[in-house]
């Protein structure tokens, strides 16, 4: 438990590192007039910080940064409610005005406007990903080592792709497969099926199946879907290059090679918006290497309390968490009371 001094001095160091980017000093500190502590004070205060793992002190600087357990902390029970400047609130509720007719073309404006307004990287993930699941699976043979696989959804979509059928598996044998996949994984969502083709499916095929791992890849292959990047809609993706922990091409060039794997992107920001309100995962707490520098906030839409889409945006941990915090809290709101009119 921190002391009320502990908590006001974590607050001005991650606020000044927000501005900055720069590590903090505790006389840069002392001269804040919400402050009101000597340099000396506030340097053993940070020295306790850094000890209970709050800041750390880059081997370069005298000053500190916070941690990714400040920025936690920071977040659970420091942010104060950052109030939305009276043109920006105007900016984020007129396009609802708009004549957008199509959920589609919502989305992607609600995208674009959230990139800009925040200067970080929106992803928003449509009512399809939640939505749409298997209805049927089938698999058609060409020859004797080719066949077309079959997906139709519950919307109706059909997907067809030539998937390559190796030496030694019957047909017979991809029947018994196809079957048994039906009977199991017929409802699943799209976005969880190759997943669940390992949790709930692969069990019994290994017991069912002489040529299991040969079957697996096939199936892999016929349920990677082409079209996920329809559900998934990004903006603001090169604002990354303008953050300056981010001048280091190849940590810079994991997170865009991340953005642009779909279906990865999709399961982080299922799994991240999987609980209620705002949700804010920091560095290590995402789900993949690649954002271990970044900090995801994400907020859900829906229409009378079923989940209809996720709204995220995606920064450098040295985020401004209260600003984009009470734009995800109006704008996901606001989205909810579009889509219930509509």
């Amino acid at each position: 438990m921190l002391t009320e001094r502990q908590r006001m001095i974590l607050t001005a160091i991650v606020d000044d590192y927000i501005r900055s980017a720069e590590p903090v000093g505790s006389r840069s500190i002392s001269k804040r007039g919400d402050v009101g502590y000597s340099p000396a004070t506030i340097r053993n205060e940070m020295s306790d910080l850094e000890e209970l793992g709050f800041l750390e002190q880059p081997h370069t600087s005298a000053g500190r940064i916070p941690s990714h357990k400040g920025y936690r902390y920071y977040v659970d029970h420091l942010v104060p409610p950052e109030a939305i400047a009276s043109e920006e609130l105007m900016q984020l509720k007129t396009f609802y005005a708009e004549k957008l007719n199509v959920l589609e073309q919502v989305i992607q404006h609600a995208g674009t406007i959230l990139s800009h307004m925040t200067n970080y990287t929106s992803i928003l993930l449509g009512p399809e990903v939640f939505h749409t699941s298997l209805r049927h699976f089938q698999l058609l043979p060409l020859n004797e080592d080719t066949a077309v696989a079959i997906v139709v959804t519950n919307t109706g979509q059909v997907e067809n792709k030539t998937v390559s059928i190796p030496a030694g598996v019957s047909v017979s044998e991809m029947e018994r497969v196809v079957n048994l996949l039906n009977r199991k994984l017929a409802g699943v969502p799209i976005y969880k099926l190759k997943s669940a083709l390992y949790t709930e499916l692969g069990q019994e095929l290994q017991r069912h199946v002489s040529h299991f791992e040969e079957v697996m890849t096939v199936l892999d292959q016929a349920l990677d879907s082409g079209n996920e990047g329809q559900r998934v809609f990004l903006s603001g993706t090169t604002n990354m290059l303008t953050q300056p922990e981010f001048r280091d091409v190849d940590k810079v060039k994991s997170i865009l090679d991340l953005l642009e794997e779909t279906p990865t992107l999709m399961k982080m920001l299922v799994s991240a918006s999987s609980g209620s309100g705002i949700q804010v995962r920091i560095g290590t707490e995402n789900d993949h290497a690649a954002f271990a520098n970044c900090s995801l906030i994400t907020a859900t839409y829906a229409v009378e309390g079923e989940a209809l889409g996720t709204i995220g945006i995606l920064g450098p941990t040295r985020m401004e968490y209260a600003r984009v915090i009470g734009i995800l809290n109006i704008l996901s709101k606001d989205m909810t009371k579009f889509l219930s009119k509509h």
